[in-house]
């Protein structure tokens, strides 16, 4: 039962994870930003792909 709770926290973290990084996407193809602004969500996506990989990671070091 504790794995089936693991992989569910998992599955949601890195949903929540791609969601944020699909609506910072889609916000910087819009262009109405200024550098500033388009240099900061670039931080943030690099910041949330390694989160990702992060969880995943972790999550499989729990496996083992």
């Amino acid at each position: 039962m504790e794995l089936l709770g693991l992989t569910l926290t998992t599955i949601g973290e890195i949903l929540i994870g791609v969601t944020v990084l699909y609506v910072h996407h889609k916000i910087l193809e819009e262009h109405k930003l200024d550098k500033i602004v388009f240099a900061g969500i670039r931080k943030e996506q690099w910041g949330g792909i390694l989160g990702v990989l992060l969880i995943i990671f972790g999550y499989i070091i729990r496996l083992i």
